[in-house]
């Protein structure tokens, strides 16, 4: 029986997975675009992208027409390529350093840690369970008392 659960809650995730990179990606990319123009969403992105080691959210074309690119030289962002540093991230380098999306990075991270993830979401189950018992039982004593 435990097995049959397991792939439910696996089947539910990738559904939620896949319905999050539709409403992700119509958030990401056109936020993608003023990559480069507005200092809190770049310095997200930045952090993102420098801790996973992704770049944009399919891959580096994600910039390709954005502020940062057409204000820094046709560059892409320094996490696009795996060049040393100082060296400049133009297309064809970003092209051979085949840096995936974040995107694919975060899905793995969670395809990775699917038991405890799920662990996670029963034990808070759980509680929440236990909660709504101890307030009925206590609505339930309560009632009893009053009458």
């Amino acid at each position: 029986m435990g097995c049959f659960t397991f792939a439910k809650c696996v089947m539910v995730v990738v559904s939620l997975l896949i319905f999050a990179k539709d409403f992700l990606s119509s958030w990401a990319l056109p936020g993608l675009m003023t990559y480069g123009k507005e200092e809190v969403f770049t310095d997200l992105w930045n952090s993102t992208m420098i801790s996973f080691r992704c770049c944009g959210f399919n891959n580096y074309t994600d910039f390709s027409e954005s502020y940062f690119y057409e204000q820094n030289g046709l560059l892409y962002p320094p996490t696009c390529c795996r060049t040393p540093a100082g060296y400049p991230c133009v297309e064809e380098t970003a092209l051979f350093s085949h840096v995936v999306g974040c995107y694919k990075k975060i899905v793995s991270l969670v395809q990775r840690n699917i038991i405890l993830v799920s662990a996670i979401a029963i034990g808070i189950a759980g509680i929440e369970m236990a909660a709504i018992a101890m307030a009925i039982y206590l609505y339930c004593y309560l009632d009893d008392k009053a009458t």
